[in-house]
């Protein structure tokens, strides 16, 4: 295994253009490169090149939902925008490249693993998993946001506002990518996640906050505090929540409800089978360390390595989040090739 790498770390303190100039001013150079690298390297994957001139009218239309649904969110965006030195639209371009980029049922060999598991102890551990070769964008930030005491650590690419992450009040948030019905201008989930984290403190809180967004695509978001485990797959306004005490989850409808509506292609659905049977046979006996926890993640065929196609989704990191700790344990790139890096809530917000 390597030496650790040392992924950047970003604590933002203040009201909401402040968290987002903060956060820009502290990545400026590597979100100008990531931007000019194909347009944030959208037209390395896309089948047709795109411009940004291109995609205002696109852009615009997601930032009203935006601005309607999470103000805050947009006002950071504003921040990030004047901290990196980079057009508005570069910066709201950052947060929508998924939704851009869009899904084409084209085989694929994963997308991300996720498991979690309520108790004295909670855990929500994941793979990540994207095309674009995105190693290289990863950070890490805290959020300090002021008027509130509670906190947020967050796992970005590419100056997203958020991916996944844990809050001070003890609740973790992951996701996974499901394929299915209308994708269109709305609050992105990775978005919706920083949403769910600035705002609930416990899994109950984060549906009931969760069902008033207008997301903006197809996503499952796993749920994790002391006393609850849960899953929420959303496609277009149609919610469906399991509770439990463990949960896991890969890149196909699980709900009866919904699974007859998946839009999953038959290669990438027998990999997610495949990765969920595996993480649930894993997770009967993994204990608890996390160290324990990235050997379910970095072994096939949950972690999925790299074939040399930029177009192709890989595991690019996974995470363990303890949020009863206060910590986000990751390990970048490759998780069977790379160390674990620890990130822990400021001890004094805890």
């Amino acid at each position: 295994m390597s030496a650790v790498l040392r992924t950047p770390f970003v604590r933002a303190e203040g009201d909401s253009f402040a968290l987002g100039y903060q956060h820009g001013q502290a990545r400026a150079a590597d979100l100008r490169a990531f931007l000019d690298d194909g347009l944030c390297r959208l037209n390395r994957i896309l089948p047709e090149p795109v411009s940004l001139a291109e995609l205002r009218p696109t852009i615009d239309a997601y930032l009203a939902e935006i601005t309607a649904a999470t103000p805050d969110l947009a006002e950071e965006i504003r921040g990030l925008a004047t901290g990196a030195n980079i057009d508005p639209y570069e910066a709201a371009l950052l947060q929508l490249r998924r939704e851009i980029l869009g899904y084409q049922k084209i085989p694929t060999a994963g997308d991300c693993t996720t498991y979690a598991l309520a108790g004295a102890e909670p855990v929500l551990a994941q793979t990540v998993d994207l095309n674009g070769n995105l190693d290289d964008q990863i950070s890490v930030l805290e959020i300090v946001r002021a008027g509130t005491s509670r906190r947020v650590l967050v796992l970005s690419f590419g100056g997203l506002l958020g991916y996944l992450g844990l809050n001070s009040d003890g609740l973790a948030v992951g996701l996974n990518l499901v394929l299915g019905g209308q994708w269109h201008p709305g609050v992105p989930p990775y978005l919706a996640i920083r949403h769910l984290l600035d705002n609930a403190g416990t899994v109950e809180e984060a549906v009931r906050v969760l069902r008033k967004l207008p997301l903006a695509s197809s996503r499952n978001i796993v749920l994790c505090d002391k006393d609850t485990a849960a899953y929420v797959e959303v496609l277009d306004s149609d919610f469906r929540v399991e509770y439990s005490l463990n949960t896991a989850h890969t890149n196909h409808f699980l709900h009866p409800d919904l699974a007859p509506r998946d839009e999953i292609n038959v290669f990438a659905r027998n990999s997610s089978v495949r990765r969920l049977e595996q993480c649930r046979s894993r997770l009967a006996t993994v204990p608890a360390d996390p160290e324990d926890h990235f050997a379910v993640l970095s072994a096939p065929p949950i972690n999925v390595t790299d074939n040399g196609d930029i177009r192709r989704e890989r595991t690019v990191a996974a995470v363990v989040l303890c949020p009863g700790r206060g910590r986000l344990y990751l390990r970048p790139g490759d998780p069977a090739a790379h160390a674990t890096e620890i990130f822990t809530l400021s001890q004094e917000q805890r």
